[in-house]
């Protein structure tokens, strides 16, 4: 075998066939086929294509190139864009479909209104009951909670209410005040100026909470009862009568551990030996002792310093400190009190509801777990008297 300028070999079998080389005419390129021998299913070598002429050859790959470029800038675009194509009817299924933030949801008819006296103003404001309520929500506990948390508040604040018009004595003034001594209340003007562009949102959320619960307030023995709530446990609820005088059997100390990542947890404040003297009405000695007596919810029950006892009520409230669970370190002419919890600590923990919720719990097991014994019932059954007005 003799080798070609390639340096392959060269078949013997292809020397007898070199006359189907030797044509007049020189072969045609077909783009869709190789060159083949007619007896021979095999590529004709390359050092046999002397009779192409130059000008073929070099059309070859000038082809190939723009046939490439033409589908990098045809066909390679349309392959990106496709999936993301939808037809028009699909776009307005869709848009239909997609909830609408600024969606009016309707609280329906409210069977009486709540007079509010607004502490800035001294003027009285007439609300429907259900309006009230979710201002009290709005202004209670933080809309960013759990659905179901909101709707726990809703019934609280309702009860709370309904609780208070049924036996407060009469008055000329107002149902209600708009403060922590009852609930807080915001009307639509300060809602809108606390929430901003938030406030459609926000709102439809708390109606929606509100609207869940319409009508229904928490008994016992067929009563209203005191919904008290407040913001944070040091971990157990309080018994009523731990810190008011009377024991209620609903409210009944509760462990609460959802507490402890609230943000109201821990909490110091750090006052001068004379606010303290002032505050308690004691002359304190240079070195200060505390002597501390601890409840079942190891909140202060009592407290003795300088020769006075004091409950741990008084201590909280005369001092302004968050909880009754408190300790207390001098540190030179300073006081410093160390709190865990932030309120009261009777009934629903606000933020022990929340953790409740984030675990899948619903407004009913939640009510009921922090008031001990309760059933929910409909104002038109349990206050006739109210609705008739």
């Amino acid at each position: 075998m003799k080798k070609n300028k390639y340096n392959k070999s060269v078949p013997k079998s292809w020397k007898k066939k070199k006359s189907v080389l030797k044509r007049k005419k020189p072969l045609i390129y077909d783009q869709n086929k190789l060159i083949t021998t007619k007896q021979q299913n095999r590529p004709t070598p390359l050092s046999k294509l002397k009779n192409i002429n130059k000008k073929t050859t070099w059309k070859i790959p000038s082809i190939l190139l723009v046939s490439i470029l033409i589908t990098v800038i045809l066909v390679i675009p349309t392959l990106i864009v496709l999936p993301y194509m939808h037809n028009d009817e699909d776009l307005t299924v869709k848009n239909e479909e997609a909830p609408k933030e600024d969606v009016e949801i309707s609280l329906g008819d409210s069977p009486f209104s709540v007079s509010v006296m607004r502490a800035n103003s001294e003027q009285v404001e007439n609300v429907p009951l259900e309006t009230y309520v979710s201002r009290v929500v709005s202004g209670e506990m933080p809309v960013e909670f759990e659905l179901e948390a909101l709707k726990a508040q809703a019934l609280a604040a309702r009860t709370f209410i309904v609780n208070q018009m049924l036996h407060q004595g009469a008055s000329d003034k107002s149902d209600v005040t708009d403060t922590v001594n009852d609930q807080v209340y915001n009307n639509e003007v300060d809602l809108r100026n606390k929430w901003g562009s938030d406030f459609n949102k926000n709102m439809n959320k708390i109606k929606k909470a509100v609207a869940a619960t319409k009508g229904q307030i928490l008994t016992y023995n067929n009563s209203p009862i005191s919904p008290a709530y407040f913001s944070t446990s040091n971990g157990y609820t309080v018994n009523s009568e731990d810190y008011w005088e009377n024991k209620l059997p609903y409210l009944r100390s509760v462990q609460s551990p959802w507490d402890k990542k609230s943000p109201e947890f821990l909490e110091q404040e750090i006052l001068s030996i004379e606010q303290v003297e002032k505050a308690l009405g004691v002359d304190l000695p240079k070195h200060i002792t505390v002597n501390l007596t601890r409840s079942d919810s190891n909140r202060v029950s009592k407290m003795e310093v300088a020769g006075k006892s004091f409950t741990g009520r008084e201590v909280r409230e005369k001092l302004d400190l968050r909880s009754t669970d408190f300790t207390m370190e001098q540190k030179s002419d300073h006081l410093i009190f160390k709190t865990k919890g932030y309120g009261h600590g009777i009934g629903m923990s606000q933020y022990g509801a929340n953790g409740m919720a984030k675990e899948g719990k619903s407004y009913k097991d939640i009510v009921k777990y922090y008031y001990q014994g309760v059933s929910i019932s409909n104002i038109t059954e349990t206050a006739p008297t109210l609705v008739s007005k």
